[in-house]
């Protein structure tokens, strides 16, 4: 692989090139799955209310069941886990295209396979996170944690017109099966993949799961740094994401040219992302964590925007930076994350972070419409720009002049790979 060029240097690894090839196809096809089941619901007269219980349906077990993800993966090893979660996620969709084609894809049918998908999703989150440190040198998590990133957003860019294209013209049961194709394409290079066994004593263990889940919430809560960045996330997807997201496309249909308006800030925010990933390859800061925590001001640049009635080009330009703070600080997060926590607890602190970050999104979905039928929705979007500064500013000062201690040194978790084992759960097993 010496044609790699040098900031992509973490591709040369076959064990996280593998996987990220896999990763990458199963999110191209899972980008095109929203739209289609979308227009499967309205098109079977589901009409709003259906579309609502069935994106509630997905949404649901995701919440309720991260944590108990991040358990099962620190127990079975990573692997595993995303192994059985894209088995149940490819068997999912394809059941979904088959009710599809036989013509009884009701909503209640079509419910109860998309909460199987998220109970798939629910353990496929904090796993991911959980695996990453153990294809790559610590060196190059950074590096892998972006490309991550940078499949997502690419694929949330191009995913959901082509999803369009492909519903209008074929069909949703085709772009339904084309996403559990894509899940089998996951599964196989999960299959291939050589995971290195955890270093010796560094099994999950605990008596059971009660014990399990609370020593990974002692790993979570004893580390400020890390609670109190997850709070700022929280409130952020609260007062700013959701209102944003909800209220957006209010103002873009009064203002800013409708669909194709909001179709461009939001392709925006993708493209921003996936150059932010790119600039971001190959570079090193020597405080990442005051720098995740200063990046997070971008996020009330496209809320600001809207707040203070700009018109389309600069909103599409305050989307395409919020693009950019979004990577940048996820992937620096992330990566935090995987070099100061202990590897045998990075899935139930994954679980604790990811919970702990989109708890309240619902809420904000929720609360936004009424906020802003009682006191207009540029000023709902104004207070929650400013309230982003402020928490930034706030999050500097508390926690920005001291990085992750010495204590929580970054680390290189992979050994040589074993044979055998018993999935990670005692000292030194390989995840197979």
């Amino acid at each position: 692989m010496k044609s790699i060029p040098r900031r992509l240097a973490v591709l040369r690894g076959r064990e996280f090139r593998l996987f990220f090839t896999g990763y990458a196809v199963s999110l191209s096809g899972s980008s095109m799955a929203s739209v289609a089941v979308a227009f499967a619901v309205l098109d079977g007269g589901g009409g709003g209310s259906g579309l609502g219980l069935v994106m509630a349906a997905r949404i649901v077990p995701i919440v309720l069941l991260l944590v108990l993800g991040g358990a099962a993966a620190d127990r079975l090893g990573p692997r595993r886990v995303m192994l059985g979660s894209d088995a149940l996620r490819c068997a999912t969709q394809a059941a979904t295209a088959a009710l599809l084609f036989a013509g009884h894809g009701t909503v209640w049918a079509l419910a109860a396979l998309a909460a199987l998908w998220g109970l798939g999703e629910a353990v496929f989150l904090p796993a991911l996170d959980a695996l990453l440190p153990r294809l790559v040198p610590a060196a190059e998590l950074a590096d892998a944690n972006a490309l991550t990133g940078i499949a997502r957003n690419g694929a949330a860019v191009a995913g959901p017109a082509l999803a369009g294209l492909l519903t209008a013209t074929a069909g949703s049961g085709w772009v339904l099966l084309i996403d559990a194709a894509s899940y089998a394409v996951g599964l196989t290079a999960l299959a291939r993949l050589r995971v290195p066994a955890l270093p010796a004593g560094a099994g999950a263990g605990g008596p059971g799961l009660i014990a399990e889940l609370r020593d990974g919430w002692g790993e979570f809560r004893t580390r400020r740094w890390l609670w109190v960045s997850v709070l700022q996330g929280c409130l952020f997807n609260l007062l700013v994401w959701a209102p944003f997201l909800v209220l957006g496309p209010v103002l873009a249909r009064e203002r800013l040219g409708g669909a194709g308006g909001w179709g461009a800030v939001m392709g925006a925010y993708g493209a921003g992302a996936v150059l932010g990933g790119l600039a971001l390859l190959g570079r090193r800061t020597g405080r990442p964590l005051r720098a995740t925590l200063a990046v997070t001001a971008g996020w009330a640049l496209p809320s600001g925007a809207l707040a203070l009635g700009g018109p389309l080009p600069l909103v599409v330009l305050a989307a395409a930076g919020a693009g950019v703070t979004s990577i940048v600080s996820g992937t620096l997060f992330s990566t935090l994350v995987q070099r100061h926590v202990p590897p045998q607890a990075l899935g139930r602190v994954g679980g604790y972070v990811t919970l702990g970050a989109f708890a309240f999104g619902p809420v904000g979905l929720a609360l936004a419409g009424p906020l802003a039928s009682a006191v207009g929705a540029r000023t709902v979007l104004g207070w929650g720009a400013a309230w982003q500064l402020a928490s930034c500013a706030a999050v500097l000062a508390v926690l920005g002049r001291r990085e992750p201690g010495a204590a929580e040194a970054p680390r290189d978790v992979r050994t040589a790979p074993v044979p055998s084992g018993d999935g990670g759960r005692g000292p030194g097993a390989a995840d197979r």
